[in-house]
């Protein structure tokens, strides 16, 4: 049974049954996020979260047109949740989008003594429909369908691109890339990557306290104050291999790993400005050259994955209101940020549709938070739970990050 089979048993059994969906809580879920910016996400991000990797199957091995649906994602308003897994093992997704990788981080201790935060991810096996750890990948960044992924080696910064088959596991190309890269973004067409690139491993970490908590506990270690190895981005052509490198220094305040990721119209790309409001973000040009935000991405936030709507009619933002256990984000026109509508979760990270968001909102319950990832829907206080909830994510040792991808 192949996973469209086994999306469609379970979305009929569930079709009957699927259930309608602390104070400070959001405050800790954005700076846990920030200090565990990986990659990806999100997006990142952003995410990293990021968190929706953009790309297309087609530049892989030629230019030509091919179809990029992704196996095993149910149309529609669909919904396959596993509010009982955390991490997940079996599939989930909402409407046209679906998880199709998860990020989980520690810190590894070198010889020397110093701290290095690496990722390792969980990929969608399309044959049964579960995740698989495939420890091979430091960074990774999913092109929409899901049948694609742009990955770098554990060792960072690394020199090569890999384009990664999801169906088989095997890598279809390497890129060579003349500028060592430590994370990885698609443009919204697919047919390009931006390369943020290092001198230096950008996951190194120094204890925050020595003499407190274990030395393997992801959250007693934090990037490197003051400094940072970035030395710029590649725009890498998937199609031809091309790479065309723009230098950007830091900014006096830029620590630890900020990755950069294209805007919408992908004719700019972005990073989180840390010297700035919180959130806030540096814009540049394809040469380097620092310049304003698009008109419609002036209001965004790099700790809000989501971003704008499909339809670019709404910009989702960051915690508003919190309240009986439950959390609030707000919806704003994108050209005014004017607030129009709120929606569930503490943090947003991708659209479903114009209507629909994923987010991280916490479970119910007294105590320390346990997100969990919920479909939320804006305008309404519904909030349908599709993974079960960690109450560890805050160290970053149990918690995962998600990685989305739209057909």
């Amino acid at each position: 049974m192949n996973v469209e089979e086994i999306l469609r048993e379970t979305l009929r059994e569930q079709a009957a049954e699927q259930a309608p969906g602390l104070p400070g809580f959001a405050d800790r879920v954005l700076r846990v996020r920030r200090r565990r910016r990986t990659r990806a996400l999100v997006a990142a991000a952003a995410a990293a979260v990021a968190v929706i990797g953009v790309g297309v199957r087609a530049p892989l091995l030629d230019p030509g047109p091919r179809d990029v649906r992704p196996a095993g994602v149910p149309g529609g308003s669909g919904v396959l949740a596993h509010p009982d897994q955390s991490p997940p093992r079996d599939l989930i997704a909402a409407g046209k989008v679906a998880l199709v990788a998860y990020g989980t981080g520690h810190v590894r201790v070198r010889a020397d003594g110093k701290g290095v935060y690496e990722s390792t991810y969980w990929l969608l096996d399309p044959r049964t429909g579960t995740y698989r750890e495939d420890p091979r990948w430091r960074a990774l960044a999913v092109a929409p369908g899901g049948r694609t992924a742009a990955v770098l080696e554990r060792d960072l910064p690394a020199h090569r691109v890999g384009l990664l088959d999801l169906a088989t596991g095997r890598i279809e190309r390497w890129i060579p890339v003349g500028h060592g890269a430590g994370g990885l973004a698609y443009s919204r067409d697919g047919s390009r990557l931006v390369a943020t690139t290092y001198s230096e491993d950008p996951g190194l970490r120094e204890r925050a306290d020595p003499t407190n908590g274990p030395a393997s506990a992801s959250d007693s270690w934090l990037p490197q104050a003051g400094v940072s190895s970035r030395t710029g981005f590649s725009v890498i052509d998937v199609a031809t291999g091309e790479e065309t490198w723009s230098k950007v220094v830091p900014g006096r305040h830029d620590e630890g790993q900020e990755d950069f990721a294209f805007s919408r119209s992908g004719s700019l790309v972005y990073t989180r400005s840390v010297s700035g409001s919180d959130g806030s973000e540096r814009f540049y040009d394809l040469a380097g050259k620092a310049v304003a935000a698009p008109a419609d991405e002036r209001f965004l936030r790099a700790d809000i994955p989501a971003r704008l709507s499909p339809d670019g009619r709404r910009a989702a933002l960051g915690v508003t209101a919190e309240a009986k256990g439950r959390s609030w984000s707000r919806i704003v026109d994108p050209l005014t940020g004017k607030e129009t509508a709120r929606a569930r979760g503490a943090q947003l990270l991708a659209w479903v549709d114009d209507r629909r968001l994923l987010a991280w909102e916490r479970a119910p319950g007294a105590g320390l938070y346990r997100p969990r990832l919920m479909l939320v829907t804006v305008g309404s206080d519904k909030a349908v739970p599709l993974s079960g909830s960690t109450s560890l994510a805050a160290t970053g040792e149990k918690g995962w990050e998600p990685v989305f991808a739209e057909r």
